[in-house]
Order: structure tokens, then sequence, then C-alpha cells
């Protein structure tokens, strides 16, 4: 079997080991002292390019307290949620979400507020070390700087779609970050754009180091792709994913079951997860241990979406027997114990959402054929035949979307941003379950971020 750590992890080995943690506990927006006493100085960080690696690596890094921001599985658990995706059989905060009875109290949200705002700390960190610094050479600033907007982009761009506008935080200074305002959705998307835009003129189209756990130019164009198509600037969306698809680096798994894999040939964006307990946060949530009930379900909503023949439902939905009753869970990631194999990455961005949101500009811009050219790509690879929709906007609309809510489940919130975008949640999702309510499309502020910094207003229905 292979050493996990210094094959599979072979991006950050004696990376990770030198990381250290700058972030503490906080209260307030960003709290973060500007020399933590269990870090060493910001000049010895920022020391030469070996030294600021560590720095850099902590921001890719996938579990524990502090770097990636998404390690936990939380965004996947309280959008599936809330969505018509999952349904859960434990009584925590998380039932909240999908009752839409959500209070400014609720862990969870406190968690999808929180985590991001430290790891932006640490990415704002790595670009003050090395802006206008001599130690590093331009290349070096240049590659690194474009690393850190993209996944900046990325964390705004999440914090967006869940609460709506945001403090923008892009310094380190945090006697400033701890009492900002929110700012609109329209400047936050505005510094995403900016971000993005940076970005793909610093990347180049090579992956900086072994693997796909840093950004290259690809992964700057797929969020781009991604943020266009929220906006509904179709042609922008369209052009972007065309390159990414166009690109050659990339290719469709022949199976759905190979998706998540290390070294994944669909993977634009894909982070080594390696963990003392478990791989991803994603199975240790959501893979039963044996005989015992699932903690999230899969809803029959869901799995009344996939078509007979689906090889996705074969592939991504496990199913536990209790009692004589079949149980159906996540399985997109299989990896309960980090021993398991074959081993698994964590999937950021793929080719096969790429298809998806090239087919969805297509039909927005009227080339039909196009978009169901498309569609039928990812049709193909779950071993379906090619859709059967009429050539009208809508029917080629409603087939996309099909598709999207069958090749994305349980990823990265799609299907429930998906319903905001749309406009059609309230619609879809009052007629699924009870407790709808016109409010629920945004979570609400965490109560404790709103009594340290009276600049911050609670969204709509929480007060």
């Amino acid at each position: 079997m292979r050493n996990l750590y210094s094959i599979h992890n072979k991006i950050f080995a004696g990376l990770l080991l030198m990381a250290i943690c700058t972030l503490v506990s906080c209260k307030k927006l960003v709290e973060i002292p500007a020399n933590p006493p269990t870090s060493i100085t910001k000049n010895e960080q920022f020391a030469d390019s070996t030294s600021a690696m560590s720095a850099i690596a902590g921001v890719y890094n996938y579990g524990g307290g502090s770097g990636f921001a998404y390690s936990d599985a939380n965004l996947t658990i309280t959008t599936g949620l809330s969505s018509d995706e999952l349904s859960t059989t434990i009584n925590s905060d998380q039932q909240q979400f999908y009752s839409y009875n959500l209070t400014s109290l609720n862990g969870e949200v406190s968690s999808l507020w929180i985590k991001p705002y430290k790891s932006l700390y640490q990415i704002n960190d790595v670009l003050d070390g090395i802006t206008n610094n001599n130690k590093f050479s331009a290349s070096f600033v240049k590659q690194i700087t474009g690393e850190m907007k993209v996944v900046r982009a990325l964390y705004y761009f999440n914090m967006l779609n869940i609460f709506g506008g945001v403090p923008l935080v892009t310094s380190i200074d945090y006697n400033t970050t701890a009492h900002l305002p929110r700012a609109t959705v329209a400047a936050v998307y505005t510094q995403v754009i900016a971000d993005l835009t940076d970005a793909v003129k610093k990347l180049p189209a090579s992956y900086p180091s072994a693997g796909k756990a840093r950004p290259n130019l690809y992964t700057a164009l797929a969020l781009f792709a991604k943020v266009h198509l929220y906006q509904g600037q179709w042609q922008a969306a369209y052009n972007e994913a065309d390159s990414v698809i166009k690109s050659g680096i990339y290719t469709l798994t022949p199976s759905p079951k190979n998706v998540f894999l290390d070294g994944s040939t669909e993977a634009i964006w894909q982070l080594p997860a390696v963990q003392t307990y478990q791989t991803t946060a994603d199975a240790g949530n959501f893979v039963p241990f044996s005989g015992s009930t699932p903690n999230f379900l899969v809803t029959p909503f869901l799995l009344n979406a996939f078509e007979t023949g689906d090889q996705r439902l074969q592939a991504w939905v496990g199913v536990s027997v209790s009692n004589n009753q079949n149980l159906y869970y996540p399985f997109k990631y299989k990896n309960k114990k980090p021993s398991n194999t074959p081993v698994e990455d964590y999937m950021i961005f793929r080719l096969g959402e790429l298809y998806l949101i090239r087919a969805e500009a297509a039909a927005h811009l009227n080339n039909l054929t196009a978009a169901l050219a498309d569609v039928n790509v990812i049709r193909a690879r779950a071993g379906l035949a090619a859709s059967t929709a009429n050539a009208s906007q809508d029917a080629v609309l409603n087939a996309v979307m099909h598709e999207r809510q069958t090749e994305m489940c349980f990823e990265w919130g799609s299907r429930w941003f998906d319903l905001k975008r749309t406009g059609t949640a309230g619609t879809v999702l009052s007629a699924e379950k009870t407790g709808w309510k016109n409010n629920a499309g945004l979570y609400p502020l965490p109560q404790s971020q709103i009594q340290s910094n009276n600049l911050l207003t609670q969204n709509p229905g929480y007060n």
C-alpha cells in the first residue's frame, strides 16, 4: 500500500510539517493579534521562499483547526438539508436547516461564517508577506498572488450565496477588520471578479507542483465561469467554461465511481485529504459504520430524480439496511478511514461541472444544439441515452437543471444555490417539504458576530 503522506500528499511533503497555526479562536470577525504567541515572527515567516511555503501550504491544508475552510463537510450538509437532497436522523442544530427554523445562535451557521474568515486571514497574511518583499523573485510573487486570489474569491463567492453581502476583509489589520460593516452583494462580487481577473493574468496553464491542489490558470477560469453563470452573464460563462473544456488538460473519467479518486483526470482543483482518523469529512459524516443508521439520508426527491440505469445512483448513493428497510446516504466519498483504498482526494472543481456550466450558458444564448450536446456528454458517462428534451429554450434549460441535480448532488451546495439563483426555491421546496419561509434563502448572521460588531445588520426574518 502506498505511503499516503509521502506519495498522495507529495505536494506538501516537508511543507505541512512546517506549517504553523497563525489563528486563534475568535469572537469577533477577525480578532487575531499581529504576532500570536504561538507563531514565528512575520519576518521569519517570509524570510525566503522556503519558509513562506509553510504559510502557503497551510492555506491548502485539508482538515484540522485551520487551513482550508471547507474541510468539515458543513457546507455540503447544511445546504443539502436546506434544499431537497438530505434529511437527518440526528437531533442537532443541523435539523434547523431542513425545517427552516434557523436561528442566529445555530452553531453550524457560526462555523460557516467564522472558518472562512479565519482562512481569509491566512490568505491575506500571505499576500501581505510577499508583496513588496525583495526577498522573493518576481515570478514567485506573481504565482503565489494568483493562487491566493483564487482561494479568496472562492470563499467570498460561497459566503455571498450563504449570507448575502458580507464584510470585505482584504487586510490583516484586525483593529479595522473586526469592525467592518457588510458590503453589498455587488461590492463583494466586484472583489471576486477583481481577484479572478488578476489571477487569470498571473497564473500559467501548468500546475505549480505535483497534483492539482494549487490553482492554475484553468482553476481560475473554472471559478470565473461559475461566477459569471450565477450573475447571468451567459456569454462570459460560456467562454470561460469553453476555455477549460478545450484546454486538453482534463477528460471525464470513464465511470462515475472514479471521479473523486486521487489523480482523477476530471479534477481541475483537488486537495489531498489525509487526516488522522478519517480521509474526507464527507465520508466521515455520511458513511455509516456497519449496521448503524446513517446520520444523513438521501431524500426521496433526489432518489426519484435519477433515471433508471443511471450509474451515478449506484456509484454516488450508498444503501444501509436497517430493520429490513433500505436507508440511502451520500456516497461520493467512500473512504471512512485513512487506510482505505483506493485513495480519494477532496474535489473543488471538476470537468463535469464545466460541461454543465457551458450547457446552461449556451441554452440561455439560444444555442440549443450545443447545450444539448454538453448535457448528453454527461448523460453518456452516466450510462444514459441522449436527452429527449424538445428544441425549445425552456425544455433545454429544464434538461440542464435536471442534469445538474443528479450530477452535482452533495457538492458545494450546488442544488441549494441553483434553486435560489433560478428563483425556484420557494416553489420547489414548499411543494416537497413543510416550513418554507420567504427569508429562508439566506442564513442568519451569527448572533455573536453582531454582538461584537455593532455595524453588522441581520438578514430579514432573523431578528
